[in-house]
């Protein structure tokens, strides 16, 4: 019987309910620097959200004291540039939407824990991917 905690090879999930694909690896993103928006314990930001990040997300989150565009090698983070595929936080990208400034989104390699601070619908209206069965999206 496995231990407490141990999920036994249970993968994370994504928004749509299936099983969290990669947002990106050319920068590698993902709190654990994996490719992925895996979140755990220790990501207390909940760097959940793909998104793909234009140059008003990256000037909105930089207005907000998030800068996403000069890179910090200390924290094996490269800057980024409109484009890139990375990671953020769900309240980041929230309140990127509600100051009209959000970032497209990949729904597949977005984590289901985003729905704890972002509706479905929400997300779905910035998909730049569209799922096999779009009724996936009603939920």
């Amino acid at each position: 019987m496995p231990a407490t905690g141990d999920t036994g090879g249970v993968s994370d999930r994504n928004v749509l309910g299936t099983e969290l694909e990669p947002c990106g690896t050319d920068p590698l993103t993902g709190f654990y620097r994996d490719g992925c928006c895996s979140t755990g314990p220790e990501d207390v930001g909940s760097h959940t959200v793909c998104a793909v990040v234009s140059s008003e997300f990256l000037e909105h989150q930089s207005r907000i004291g998030n800068d996403l565009s000069t890179p910090m090698p200390e924290y094996h983070f490269p800057g980024l540039v409109p484009g890139d595929r990375w990671c953020v936080t769900a309240r980041n990208w929230l309140r990127a939407h509600h100051d009209g400034a959000a970032a497209p989104i990949v729904l597949a390699c977005t984590h289901e824990r985003a729905l704890d601070l972002i509706p479905l619908t929400v997300l779905a209206e910035h998909a730049v991917d569209v799922p096999a069965d779009p009724g996936a999206l009603s939920g």
